[in-house]
């Protein structure tokens, strides 16, 4: 039996890797939150061998990707369009969510729909990881263990893991 190299562990947290986003959480068909936003930020924690010249992997590769993830989303309403108690369609140059009696009309401009069932972290964290996962040039990086965690406040994350078997 050989001995496996130890992997490291990089945690990729910059201060840059946010956005500014209004939601509401749908508690069931006849409950859900005020129309509310907060400030969420994204990190990453990977693990990964390293080479012989002492590197894991190219960090800007991980940075680049979900910065463009967070900018794609800020300062944007998130809708689920997953959610067995929304409807989304548009009329009249509006997208309209319907919420049991109520119509909740939105500029298409200033809304994101995103293929979840809620807006929460708890679906916000694997969306980023598989939309970080996607990008060629992470995937071919073929890393055993990539976490991403998303906040909507201080002390109050959740993660998505995705691992490699090996």
């Amino acid at each position: 039996m050989t001995a496996t190299a130890p992997l490291t562990r990089i945690e990729i947290s910059k201060e840059y890797l946010h956005f500014n986003s209004g939601h509401f959480t749908i508690f069931s068909d006849t409950e859900r939150e005020d129309l509310h936003g907060h400030t969420f930020y994204v990190k990453a924690l990977i693990d990964s061998p390293v080479d012989t010249t002492g590197l894991a992997f190219d960090y800007n590769l991980v940075k680049t990707r979900l910065k463009t993830l967070c900018d794609d989303i800020d300062e944007k309403i998130l809708l689920p369009e997953r959610s067995p108690y929304l409807t989304l369609t548009e009329k009249d140059g509006y997208l309209i969510a319907g919420f049991g009696n109520e119509s909740l009309p939105f500029l298409p401009r200033d809304v994101k729909t995103l293929p979840v069932a809620n807006i929460t972290v708890e679906e916000l964290a694997p969306w980023f990881l598989l939309r970080l996962l996607e990008d060629n040039e992470i995937s071919r990086l073929a890393l055993p263990r990539v976490e991403v965690s998303v906040s909507s406040g201080p002390g109050q994350w959740a993660s998505a893991v995705h691992t490699v078997n090996e």
